[in-house]
Parts: structure tokens; C-alpha cells; sequence
């Protein structure tokens, strides 16, 4: 019984004081951004995604994935202190790819109590005079 007690007590020590322990929150004004429409002539195209630490310790991005080759992500790499923002820059490189629709997932994992976020980008790429000539 005496062990029991003793558990039980550590038990819900560990649980009250991890509630209570500061956590940040990433929270972003938007998770998709829309691009539009670029010509294939131009094929780079590039956007941010702005977020605020909501949460009460820092916050520190670990990574940005990109979901192909074709999209790069940039972001705040130094702890972003509760109240402050940060931003995310993506870049969608369309060169050597099929004019068209897109839409690109971009993975941001940090400390935050929501650890994993998905951004999204989407555009449509026309292809050039030059390439409709040809068909």
C-alpha cells in the first residue's frame, strides 16, 4: 500500500507540474497561399507565410520540408519569444516542369505544442505562345 501511495503521489506530481510547464504556440495568419497565375516564361514565383508565437516560451523552428524539389522554404531560425512573429519565404522554381495547376505542401516542424503544420502553395503555370505553337 505504502508503494502504491508513493507512486500515486509522483504520479500526479509529474502530471501538475508538466500542465503547468510554459509551451509555445505557432499560429499562422494563413496556410494556404495562392500564387495565381505566372507565365511558364517566368516560372519563379515566391511568397511568405507569417506566424506569431501564441504560446508562453519560446519557439524555435526545427525544419522546413518542401514536398518536392521544385519548392525551397526559408524561415526565422532565431527562437521567437512569446508575442513576436517570425515568417516562412517559399519559393516555387516551375522551370523544367509541366505548365499547369500545382499545389505543393510545405512541412514545418518545431517545439511548439503543435508541432507539425502544413502550408500549402498553389498556382497554375501557363505555358508560353512558343510551346502552344508546337502542338
Amino acid at each position: 500500500m505504502n508503494r502504491f501511495a508513493t507512486f500515486l503521489l509522483l504520479f500526479i506530481t509529474c502530471v501538475v507540474l508538466s500542465a503547468k510547464s510554459p509551451q509555445s504556440v505557432i499560429t499562422f495568419e494563413n496556410t494556404v497561399v495562392k500564387l495565381g497565375t505566372f507565365p511558364e516564361s517566368r516560372p519563379i514565383v515566391s511568397s511568405e507565410f507569417v506566424f506569431k508565437n501564441t504560446g508562453d516560451a519560446p519557439l524555435v523552428i526545427h525544419q522546413a520540408i518542401a514536398s518536392c524539389g521544385c519548392t525551397t522554404a526559408m524561415f526565422t531560425e532565431k527562437p521567437i519569444q512569446p508575442g513576436e512573429s517570425g515568417k516562412v519565404s517559399v519559393t516555387y522554381n516551375g522551370t523544367g516542369r509541366y505548365p499547369g495547376f500545382f499545389k505543393k505542401i510545405i512541412t514545418i516542424r518545431s517545439n511548439a505544442k503543435n508541432g507539425l503544420v502544413r502550408l500549402y502553395i498553389e498556382g497554375n503555370m501557363q505555358a508560353s505562345s512558343s510551346n502552344n505553337d508546337k502542338k
